[in-house]
């Protein structure tokens, strides 16, 4: 299991936003890319450890619902996390609609 992975719901239908694009940084630099499976997760996201410090995860949300034709407000959500010392994992997941997310630490 990658150090950091995630999980997106499409609140909207109920169902896992799948094939949407998640994008993990560190400052300006693009650790890993990649797109929910059909179950909206991404398991297979980075490396398996990093070190401690401030990381920043992107799910490209306005893509998701324009392939879908949907209005929506949010081109991205951009969620910034610290990664600490000692920590094993870290899930991320997003809970996703049009106009509104939410989203917390997972285990």
């Amino acid at each position: 299991m990658s150090f950091i992975t995630a999980h997106a719901l499409d609140s909207m239908v109920g169902t896992p936003a799948a094939d949407l694009e998640v994008t993990l940084y560190s400052g300006t630099e693009t650790i890993v890319s990649a797109r929910t499976d059909d179950n909206g997760r991404v398991s297979d996201f980075g490396p398996d450890h990093l070190e401690p410090g401030d990381y920043r995860i992107v799910f490209g949300t306005g893509d998701y619902f324009a392939a879908r034709e949907i209005d929506h407000f949010h081109p991205v959500v951009t969620i910034d996390f610290t990664v600490q010392a000692g920590q094993e994992h870290y899930h991320i997941p997003l809970l996703l609609s049009p106009f509104a997310y939410s989203t917390y630490r997972g285990s």
